[in-house]
């Protein structure tokens, strides 16, 4: 698998993050090179991963402005071996504005301050703000598909009508590799009946890019930034930390599909526990 994925989403609160960081250290598990790049102004994947965002020297600003190359704006995250970091925190706002001004070839930034670095990872993901902005459109240029991770209610369906018309826009018109990665049900709450018919829209309108792997509320996965870790380092034994190795072994096993090699994983491509959290992934985890 060698693949750049953006999470983007431009309803807030609906765990962009919160997959972003899971997700990113869930394939570093699987002993592979990981880089995860933070292009919200917010810096929340930054703080999630134990960096303090009003200390870095150098970030994804930097990056985008063309003050610094790729490889001297990421950090390698010792906590999480494999897991690389390109941290941002509210400097990126003021990039966002000056790139506003620049005419040509602002889109294509980000795509372009990866070209040298990419092929040391073999998975990118970067976790987009909660807009339709110029920093998500440098992150969906740059990316070869688009997770999307929504709540199952109302509001959260207009949103993903905008997001795929935008995903389609870009792909004609700048990236034509851009394809949907798959639709990440978040914060799933089996109870609410709500939830489960919004689930059921999904799956009658997207088929198979709804990932099968559902992530409930849990506490866990909900305090674990406070302490600058993922989930999985919090308490590996969490619903909420089996079900983003779920998500990791699906997409990996997804991946093995495409390119005809569908036989069993080994252990360096299934994260542990994800076989076992993966058949239960039809089911909400809570």
């Amino acid at each position: 698998m060698k693949r750049i994925i953006a999470v983007a989403n431009q309803k807030g609160g609906v765990g962009k993050t919160t997959t972003a960081v899971n997700l990113a250290a869930s394939f570093a598990l699987t002993r592979r090179r990981v880089l995860l790049i933070d292009i919200d102004p917010q810096g929340n994947a930054t703080m999630g991963c134990g960096v303090e965002k009003s200390q870095i020297s150098r970030g994804t600003g930097d990056v985008l402005l063309e003050e610094s190359d790729a490889a001297s704006a990421i950090l390698p995250l010792e906590s999480v071996p494999g897991l690389s970091l390109m941290p941002s925190n509210q400097d990126l706002t003021a990039a966002e504005v000056r790139l506003l001004t620049t005419m040509a070839g602002r889109e294509l930034r980000l795509r372009n301050a990866l070209k040298p670095v990419q092929d040391q990872y073999e998975v990118i993901i970067i976790d987009c703000p909660p807009a339709l902005n110029m920093l998500t459109l440098n992150a969906l240029v740059a990316a070869q598909s688009v997770l999307i991770p929504m709540q199952c209610e109302y509001y959260a369906l207009e949103g993903l009508s905008a997001l795929v018309s935008t995903i389609d826009q870009i792909k004609a018109a700048v990236n034509p590799e851009l394809e949907l990665e798959g639709i990440l049900r978040t914060m799933f709450d089996p109870r609410n009946n709500l939830a489960n018919e919004v689930s059921s829209q999904l799956i009658q309108v997207f088929g198979d890019k709804v990932f099968r792997t559902i992530v409930p509320r849990n506490v866990r996965l909900a305090e674990a930034p406070s302490f600058g870790k993922p989930v999985l380092q919090h308490d590996k034994d969490s619903r909420g930390a089996l079900a983003y190795l779920a998500l990791a072994g699906e997409m990996l096993r997804k991946d093995d599909e495409v390119v005809g090699e569908s036989e069993v994983a080994s252990p360096l491509d299934t994260p542990p526990g994800a076989e076992a959290a993966g058949a239960e992934s039809d089911r909400p985890l809570n």
